[in-house]
Formats: structure tokens, sequence, C-alpha cells
């Protein structure tokens, strides 16, 4: 059972080697009161572990290259240093979850040396990797002695730092039985928050949410493309026949992965980056903000090697992000995994006008996006849509029983909530 703070959260993914230029956990502390008032809830911090230097990308390497599960990557500071930093986002009321990379590991892991056996080798007995990912080396979960080992790893930076869960990356190349029976022993030393690198819906007995990569690569095909608005309904009447009641999805247009591989959301998606953006924040499921979208950052960040975040005195996104992480938190019609919440799509001649009201009680949320560039007139004739509403982001009042019609520029979007 998911813990109830994790049905109302939002979910921040922290890059601290390019956060700031000292790349540190203290210097990125500095950001914890800033990030607290635009309404971040948890913290997802990327591997904390040291970083492999045989075979190593780049000038500083991959965060998913670890050389050891139990220490800290000296780049970005001290354990205490890191204990501190999570001592200061509970003190704040946040939560902090690390990425956990269970599947694999460095060339120059220190189990390589101690347990060899806990690795798979090739036809020579040579540690081996099936994925084309040339600076890791992959484990063997047929091996009873890793998965025991790997389960107190996971412990450790709960007994010893107090995290509130994990981030598991692509935890479907990793047997499920092995996730079922970490959580199981891991869950009784403090409820925790587990989050799938995965669109695989067999590992929600295990996982509170699971990301939405379909979404975010129909959305993108959707615009680039130039395809009609059913192509992203298809995705997500997907996840609601497929998904077991109660099951979260989460809703993002970037992340690490994404900024530095496949683009910037801006270039992804072009003038629907803001609109999407606003329809991940206020779905059903949890939504995710990386690094620097408050700015918002348009540059891709290197993976491999320091590549700083171009932060000004302004962020020019912040009051945005905090006008709808808001709304989340105090209308209950945004809950996730509520089954007193109920979500409808709205009926709207336009192809490209994507709108929907979700309801608790007597609280709702009415979001019209228009994934187009071409401003457009409408008239809201959907008879669920009734009343008073106030516009969240000018407090101006709606009145649609006395007029339905709406305005909304290239690539605009409306949020209403009663």
């Amino acid at each position: 059972q998911p813990s109830e703070w994790s049905k109302r959260t939002n979910i921040y993914e922290v890059n601290i080697r390019q956060y700031t230029s000292e790349g540190t956990f203290e210097a990125f502390g500095k950001h914890l009161p800033r990030l607290k008032e635009m309404g971040v809830e948890t913290l997802w911090i990327m591997p904390v572990n040291p970083i492999s230097k045989k075979i190593r990308q780049g000038t500083l390497g991959s965060y998913y290259a670890c050389s050891s599960y139990v220490k800290i990557n000296p780049e970005f500071g001290t354990m205490d240093d890191f204990k501190m930093l999570i001592r200061d986002a509970h003190a704040l009321g946040m939560k902090v979850i690390i990425d956990w990379v269970a599947h694999h590991t460095g060339w120059d892991h220190e189990w390589t040396l101690t347990h060899p056996e806990y690795f798979e080798k090739d036809m020579k007995g040579d540690f081996t990797e099936r994925n084309g990912w040339h600076d890791v080396i992959d484990l063997d979960y047929t091996n009873t002695a890793l998965r025991i080992a790997m389960v107190e790893v996971m412990a450790f930076w709960v007994r010893t730092c107090d995290i509130d869960g994990f981030r598991c990356d692509i935890p479907q190349m990793v047997p499920l039985d092995f996730w079922k029976k970490a959580r199981s022993f891991l869950d009784h030393i403090k409820p925790l928050f587990w989050l799938a690198e995965t669109d695989e819906p067999g590992y929600h007995p295990v996982f509170d949410c699971t990301f939405a990569f379909e979404w975010m690569h129909a959305t993108a095909a959707m615009i680039q493309e130039n395809k009609a608005i059913t192509f992203m309904d298809k995705v997500l009447y997907g996840y609601q026949d497929l998904y077991p009641a109660g099951a979260q999805k989460l809703f993002f247009t970037t992340n690490h992965d994404e900024n530095s591989w496949n683009g910037t959301e801006y270039e992804k998606y072009n003038g629907a980056a803001l609109p999407l953006a606003v329809f991940t924040l206020t779905w059903e499921g949890l939504p995710l903000i990386y690094s620097g979208q408050e700015l918002p950052n348009k540059k891709r960040l290197a993976f491999f090697d320091k590549d700083e975040i171009e932060w000004k005195t302004d962020c020019e996104l912040e009051s945005f992000y905090k006008t709808l992480l808001q709304l989340r938190k105090s209308n209950p019609a945004l809950s996730a995994g509520s089954k007193a919440v109920f979500t409808y799509r709205l009926n709207c001649s336009y192809e490209f006008v994507f709108a929907f009201l979700r309801i608790a009680g007597s609280r709702q949320v009415l979001v019209v996006l228009n994934l187009s560039p071409s401003a457009l007139q409408l008239d809201l004739n959907d008879h669920r849509v009734h009343g008073v509403y106030e516009h969240v982001f000018d407090s101006q009042i709606r009145d649609f029983d006395k007029d339905r019609k709406l305005e909304l520029p290239g690539w605009g979007w409306l949020v209403f909530q009663r």
C-alpha cells in the first residue's frame, strides 16, 4: 500500500552535478527554501554513489555506473553533507528519494573484487553487459547471495540517511520477485515511496508509480507530426484499461535522459511545452519537474561532463509552477490515486483542443489546452461544466451558465477551479 503522502505529492528531479557551479549537496541545499516556496514536495536525487573510473565516459562519467553502493560520490561532498541535506529537506516538510541502479554497476565496482560471483559472465568467463552500455557490467540475479546483498545495501540508505524512497532505474531488467522481496523487507524499516522507471503494468504490484513513457513519446509525435488529439487519447485510455485500480503514472515533458539525449522540451514540443506541462500537473497521477524547468532551461545539459544550469535572479516560470502546485495541494479534485476523484474528457469540436474536468464532491478543476499555434474561440457546451469558476492564474471569475465562450491564444491554456 502506498504511503498516504505519496498520493498527493509532486516530484522534482535534482541533477546535483549541474545544479550549481560547485556541484555539491551543500550548494544545492541553498535552493531548498526557494523550491519549498515554489511548492515542491518530493526531491528525487539522481544517483549519489561514487562513479567508476574504468571505461568512464566523458570526464566525470555516468551517474549510473557506480563503484560502490554504500559510499558517496566525493564530487558531491561527504556522507555527512548528504545527511544534512536530507535533514534540512525534512525540516521543510519535504521528502527525499534516491535513484537506485540495481541492474548493473561500473567496471571497477568494489564487488568485482570481493564478490565477482555477483556478476554475469560471457563465454570466456569475463564480466559482460548485454545492452550496449559500454561503461557498465550486468549483475546476476540468479545468485541468491547477490539478492540478499542488494537488499542490505538499499537498507543502508534507509537506516543511515533516513531517505523516503527509491526511484528505481530500469526495474524491468531485474526480476519482479526480487523487487517484491526487497519492498517487503525495506518497508518494515520505514514505509517508503517506490517509483519505477518503466511503463510496464506488471510492476505495479510492487511500485506505487511508474513512468508515463508512452504518453511522453505519443505527445512528442503528435506535435512533431501534426497528429490529432485522439493520438494522445488512445494512450491515456490505455493506461486506464491496463493498470490496476489506484495505480499512479508519473507524467513529465522532460527528465535527465530526455534533456541530454533527445532535446529539451522546447526542442521536442515547440510551443506545446507549457500547455503539456499544465497537463502533467493537473491530470491523474503525479507530475515531475526536472532541474531548471522553472527557469526555463532551454539547453541540453551534458551527461558525462560539467555543464552548469544557467540560473538567473528571477526564474520566469517559477510562478507558473507555484500556481499549479498550490492548486494540486489545495483542491482535492487533483488528488492522485483516489476513488473519490472522477476525470471526464469534455466534448469539443476543435481537433487540437484537449479539455477535461476533474471532480471530487463539490470541488472541481477545469482545464482547457490549445495544442496548436493558432488562436481560437470555442463554446464549451459540455453540460458537466456549469456555474461559477475561478481562473487560477489571474483570479478572474467566470459564470459558465451565462457565458460559455472561451478564447485561447496559440499554445494557450486555461485552468479554472471551484
